[in-house]
């Protein structure tokens, strides 16, 4: 066996993406809750009240509030050891702001891990997930408020508390760094600038990206001493999108912007995580692009004390980066990049590279020497459903098995890989775009980009075929044919 025995293999998912219910039971709401439906082409509006007339995909995602028993069993059927999803902060503080919790929200949460437990699947609990309260916005702008802080920390002491005992693992905030490009000031610190209307152009503030990066890099370090002193046995980890970039030549010009700006995006708030420091090369970076991030006094021994103690990171693809600006572009998860030839791509253009995350799961694990879980990697794709309910991705099948060799290839190589959670492992809304139609899931749901459809589920061929994966511990990978003769 390649993998530990007590290797995490689950899925992913999260509370705006697929759990509905987004008034009901006194949740107030969430930044995604005020995005529109959009689709490739066309993006998504953030609106700064709810519209008649007009689709909100998160309202009602896949409903997993009122289907949590159905869902999880049917992950209990793959043979889940691990569940990651988040919990809505405005399920358990409304506007952000309350000084006591929703008992109706505290309660559904501790419904779905207990249902998770009475099947001995871990739970994996993101504790913001792009969902920032929309009260918290409209008040202090997001993230870009230091009052922000105190608000989280109570959050996180109200769930702590609650769950002391029945969870282990905690994510402080789900790919915080994309708050180092202009799409997540909405989408990961709820900033919402005057003017903004369309997610994919906000107008867009740096310095208050930084500072509001600097407010979440001090409430994850101060929610990691919390959750160890409320319970030794927390572990608390951090998230980060990783975008492999590889230099488009061996120009020298190409190598030094590849270094630049993996830096920047995959690296700075790993190391102020992991490491407990902001890293030296930030310091040019700032003065280049007139960022003046206020530090007060006692922050930096914050950050210090806080170092989370596993890593984690979503993983779908790799771009090339060229200071040719002429180069074809193409797209990808929030940043995107030059084209690789080498490469081939999903749907929606994002080029697909297993060997890729062995690349990656060795820078990783060569810089920080920390456990590491991806919790998120699939293939979205337009899937078709039979008339018999059947969905034959065995195009997903392919994507999942050459990365899963890769991640055998890394744990050889030394890295220490405890988990893997594949991205909407149920049929859930982008959240880069509020569309269904791109199809992640090894379970089908009845939902479609007009809001239609009756959210019945039913599994795909990848299904029965990670099913397989699971019972043998990554060792039988092969495409399964029999289940479904």
């Amino acid at each position: 066996m390649v993998f530990k025995k007590d290797f995490l293999w689950g899925g992913a998912t999260a509370a705006n993406q697929f759990e509905g219910a987004w008034n009901v039971d006194g949740k107030g709401p969430s930044c995604s809750d005020m995005c529109t439906g959009g689709s490739h082409t066309v993006s998504k509006r953030i609106t700064r009240k709810i519209e008649e007339n007009t689709f909100y995909p998160s309202h009602e995602a896949i409903d997993f509030y009122h289907r949590y028993k159905e869902d999880i069993a049917l992950f209990a059927q793959m043979g889940f050891k691990v569940f990651r999803f988040s919990i809505a902060w405005s399920r358990i503080f409304p506007t952000g702001m309350e000084s006591t919790p929703n008992e109706a929200g505290l309660k559904f949460y501790e419904n779905v891990i207990d249902e998770c437990l009475k099947y001995n699947i871990e739970p994996l609990i993101t504790i913001s997930h792009y969902e920032v309260p929309f009260g918290i916005t409209k008040k202090y702008n997001g993230w870009a408020s230091r009052e922000v802080i105190d608000l989280y920390m109570n959050y996180c002491k109200a769930i702590f508390n609650r769950y002391k005992g029945k969870v282990k693992y905690w994510l402080t905030f789900n790919e915080i760094n994309s708050a180092t490009m202009p799409m997540g000031g909405y989408l990961s610190q709820g900033i919402l600038n005057e003017g903004t209307t369309d997610f994919m152009t906000q107008v867009d503030i740096p310095n208050l990206r930084f500072q509001g990066l600097h407010h979440q890099f001090l409430a994850s370090a101060k929610a990691v001493k919390l959750a160890h002193e409320i319970d030794s046995n927390y572990q608390v980890g951090c998230m980060q999108i990783y975008a492999t970039m590889y230099p488009y030549t061996c120009n020298p010009d190409d190598m030094v912007k590849t270094q630049r700006d993996s830096r920047v995006m995959n690296y700075f708030c790993g190391d102020v995580q992991v490491r407990g420091e902001y890293p030296t090369y930030m310091n040019r970076y700032f003065k280049e692009n007139n960022i003046d991030v206020k530090i007060e006094d006692g922050d930096l021994e914050i950050l210090k004390e806080g170092c989370v103690d596993f890593y984690t990171f979503s993983y779908y693809m790799s771009i090339c980066v060229s200071s040719d600006p002429e180069k074809e572009n193409t797209s990808g998860n929030i940043l995107g990049g030059v084209k690789n030839p080498y490469l081939k791509a999903s749907d929606w253009g994002w080029q697909i590279d297993p060997k890729g995350l062995r690349y990656t799961l060795n820078e990783i694990y060569d810089r920080y020497q920390i456990p590491m879980m991806i919790v998120e990697n699939g293939l979205g794709a337009y899937d078709k459903k039979e008339a018999d309910k059947s969905v034959n991705d065995d195009y997903r099948i392919e994507y999942l098995k050459e990365h899963i060799e890769q991640m055998k290839e890394a744990v050889e190589d030394g890295v220490d890989l405890i988990g893997y959670t594949p991205w909407g492992c149920i049929d859930l809304v982008s959240a880069s775009t509020g569309e269904m139609a791109k199809r992640y899931g090894f379970i089908y749901v009845d939902k479609y980009d007009d809001g239609s459809g009756d959210l019945s589920r039913s599994k795909k061929k990848s299904f029965y075929w990670y099913k397989q994966v699971i019972e043998s511990n990554g060792e039988n990978l092969d495409n399964i044919e029999t289940v479904l003769a």
